[in-house]
């Protein structure tokens, strides 16, 4: 890969890395897990990257693969997440510390969230982070419609479990 778009993509990660940090939050219960996790979404976006042909947002794609990361690997949890070696990466991507006091109003939600299946957590997901109908629908490949249906079903269970 060229030193232009290898700098395009570690520019990219750092404006966006909120995404894969929220991720993170969302499908891991310790530090070190959120940091395995991290990293690993790190790798699949550079391994993905050279075919991100910019159809979509930036962001809208780096979802996609955060998502997807996080679901295989939650889905294997029970085993040991094997992590590339990124000692071997020619780039070095700084991490930000992501300070969960800011959040604290959130973990009730996220703790309600976390009872939900893999599909349901990325909709709602999505849905906190404003994305519309259609990039939802995108994002997880549903149809606009069924991705409102989920979402009206997914409120009544949240509703249920955090005020029960």
């Amino acid at each position: 890969m060229n030193k232009e778009l290898e700098h395009k993509f570690v520019t990219e990660l750092q404006d966006n890395q909120n995404i894969v940090h929220k991720v993170c939050t969302l499908y891991t219960n310790d530090r070190d897990s959120h940091n395995d996790l991290f990293q690993e979404i790190t790798i699949q976006l550079w391994k993905a990257y050279p075919k991100f042909r910019g159809e979509a947002k930036f962001s809208t794609w780096m979802y996609r693969v955060a998502l997807n990361t996080a679901i295989t690997l939650y889905r294997k949890r029970k085993r040991r997440i094997d992590t590339a070696d990124y000692e071997s990466i020619i780039f070095k991507i700084k991490a930000d510390e992501y300070d969960e006091t800011e959040e604290l109003q959130l973990k009730l939600m996220y703790k309600a969230v976390k009872q939900l299946n893999d599909i349901d957590k990325a909709l709602v997901f999505l849905y906190l982070e404003d994305k519309n109908y259609a990039e939802i629908s995108e994002t997880l490949g549903l149809t606009e419609v069924n991705a409102r249906v989920k979402m009206n079903r997914i409120k009544t269970k949240l509703r249920t479990i955090l005020n029960p």
